[in-house]
């Protein structure tokens, strides 16, 4: 039962709810009789705000290229923040605006979104009004983070950057969440050998805590670069990749309860060496995952990530399950109100027609056909066409 103020106000067998809401009048009731009702899906990660596609990378990539190979090249980022910077706010908002349904459509409720194809304080600003907008004018809830640290611009180097980043975009961020204008969450590092370094990456991730933001970074994911000591060392609420995480790092995630926001499709398509989801779960690290959307990750379907990790990372489907759900929703600070199916959270649902929930992981790409309903705040925000006629 989900009340008028969005929130979930009971839950347990169906007799006794009846019994209790005897008396209640409610706007909807659907019948989910051989169904399975699941909580909204959370995607911790993706960056789902830019112009201008990578397709043609993609069979550079399956030729061999490496990422840093491409980077290096003017490929990757460095082509997406050209195409970025040319496009208009209305140009971004009206592809982030359909990337965002996608993912609604694939069970998505609250979705993560970043930052980082401008690296000018001007386009970074217009990408996060973008979200911040979104925010205001869609039902799907959003977590943004500033990740103006995602690449070294040609030309400068990575302590300019650093500097440029700490003296002049913080205190605008900050000035603007004063003003009301813009709310950021979190603050993204690409803590990279040739990106940004690990003395770069502690300064820029301090200033942004010391503005109130909370720390959610990448990191570990090319090179060994020791990121998951310092998250642990500075607070951070999530570290994001990891494939290349040392086991001392795993042991100080766990210590600090920061969580582990794995990216099984990054790995898949990168063709990298998959992250220790095994060892990290047996550790006691919070495990969640993101689909990690972004040009040249392209998935918006959180089933399908599921799916990937437990075949790719060897983790259960209920270890999947509570990493896109209770546990994403803590990589993000927002475990109190959303990731699961309590009395008091927000009323955010996925209802499947199967009356076993392991369809969602098990069919590979069948969330289509699979998903009838998606609910946000116990509002339907998506109904398949064929809800009821599977």
């Amino acid at each position: 039962v989900v009340c008028r103020d969005g929130c979930i106000k009971a839950v347990g067998q169906a007799d006794v709810i009846r019994n209790q809401f005897s008396g209640a009048t409610f706007e909807r009731i659907i019948d989910c009789s051989g169904k399975c009702v699941l909580p909204g899906l959370v995607d911790a990660h993706t960056h789902p705000v830019w112009a201008g596609d990578r397709v043609h990378e993609f069979a550079m990539k399956l030729a061999g290229a490496s990422y840093m190979e491409i980077h290096q090249a003017g490929g990757g980022i460095h082509f997406t923040v050209e195409h970025t910077r040319k496009a208009t706010e209305e140009e971004l908002f009206n592809t982030f605006k359909h990337r965002l349904e996608r993912m609604c459509r694939a069970g998505s409720t609250l979705v993560e979104c970043k930052s980082g194809y401008g690296l000018n304080l001007e386009t970074e600003l217009k990408m996060l009004r973008v979200i911040e907008r979104a925010k205001h004018s869609m039902d799907i809830g959003i977590s943004s983070t500033y990740c103006g640290a995602h690449s070294v611009l040609k030309g400068k180097t990575a302590t300019e950057a650093t500097d440029d980043i700490i003296n002049n975009h913080l205190p605008k961020l900050k000035e603007l969440k004063l003003s009301g204008e813009i709310h950021v969450n979190n603050i993204d590092v690409f803590c990279e050998k040739g990106v940004f370094d690990l003395d770069s990456t502690r300064r820029i991730l301090q200033a942004g805590k010391d503005i109130g933001l909370q720390i959610n970074f990448h990191g570990d994911e090319l090179h060994p670069m020791k990121s998951a000591e310092l998250g642990a060392e500075l607070g951070a609420r999530a570290i994001s990749h990891l494939e290349e995480v040392s086991d001392e790092g795993i042991t100080a995630m766990a210590r600090a309860k920061c969580a582990a926001v794995l990216l099984p499709t990054t790995a898949y398509m990168l063709r990298l060496k998959q992250p220790q989801a095994r060892k990290m779960l047996e550790e006691g690290v919070i495990v969640a995952l993101g689909s990690d959307f972004n040009p040249n990750a392209y998935c918006f379907s959180m089933p399908m990530v599921m799916h990937l990790a437990c075949v790719n990372m060897k983790i259960s489907m209920n270890e999947a399950l509570a990493a896109a759900t209770i546990n994403a929703a803590y990589a993000l600070g927002k475990s109190d109100k959303h990731g699961s199916i309590e009395a008091g959270k927000q009323g955010d649902l996925v209802i499947i027609n199967s009356p076993r929930w392991e369809h969602l992981i098990y069919q590979f790409g069948g969330h289509e056909a699979l998903i009838d309903y998606v609910i946000v705040k116990g509002k339907v925000i998506y109904q398949n066409e064929r809800c009821g006629t599977m």
